[in-house]
């Protein structure tokens, strides 16, 4: 993958943690730098472990699977974009309030956006990218994001939520496409 596929691919695995630091900025009642440092600092950190976990996952078996690589990668990460659009489209449960600030509740938030990350690392090995380039990518934007996303959140509120959530979707289904139209092309 070059330079641009894959900044969209870290863009699209943001989105989940981008949606939750929105939430978390509306929930914190007085907004400082280390408190989005911090929301910030997990967020970035699990989205760059999680595709270096499924890359060297991934890449114990890559040679078995050669052939598929180019169908596995597209299914992956279109399952995981399709995901990210029905969940973004169900309705919220009511009365779900967290503390946004407490290590634990960041934790849990962390690894649960960047699952698709570690699918998406398992895509990158199959594809014979380089990781370092692309985790480093994924975990800075998803810090950067995240740590706007919780100034944005404090400001406006959870009226974007939904559509960051779509968006990214979208995005990581047209870059799983756009592999396998490359590789059928080719």
């Amino acid at each position: 993958m070059n330079l641009t596929s894959t900044t969209f691919l870290a863009l699209g695995l943001a989105a989940d943690a981008f949606a939750v630091s929105l939430t978390s900025g509306l929930l914190i009642q007085r907004i400082k730098i280390n408190k989005a440092l911090k929301i910030a600092l997990f967020f970035g950190a699990f989205q760059c472990l999680m595709p270096l976990i499924g890359w060297g996952a991934g890449i114990n078996f890559s040679n078995l699977i050669a052939d598929y690589d180019h169908w596995i990668a597209f299914g992956l990460l279109s399952f995981i974009g399709g995901k990210m659009i029905y969940e973004s489209c169900q309705l919220e449960s009511e009365g779900k309030k967290f503390n946004p600030l407490d290590s634990y509740t960041l934790l849990v938030l962390a690894i649960a956006t960047s699952i698709d990350a570690l699918a998406a690392g398992l895509g990158l090995s199959l594809l014979k990218s380089s990781i370092i380039l692309a985790a480093s990518l994924i975990g800075i934007i998803t810090f950067c994001l995240s740590f706007v996303g919780v100034f944005i959140g404090h400001k406006i509120g959870d009226k974007l939520n939904n559509k960051i959530e779509i968006m990214g979707g979208l995005i990581l289904i047209f870059i799983g496409s756009k592999i396998l139209f490359e590789h059928l092309t080719a």
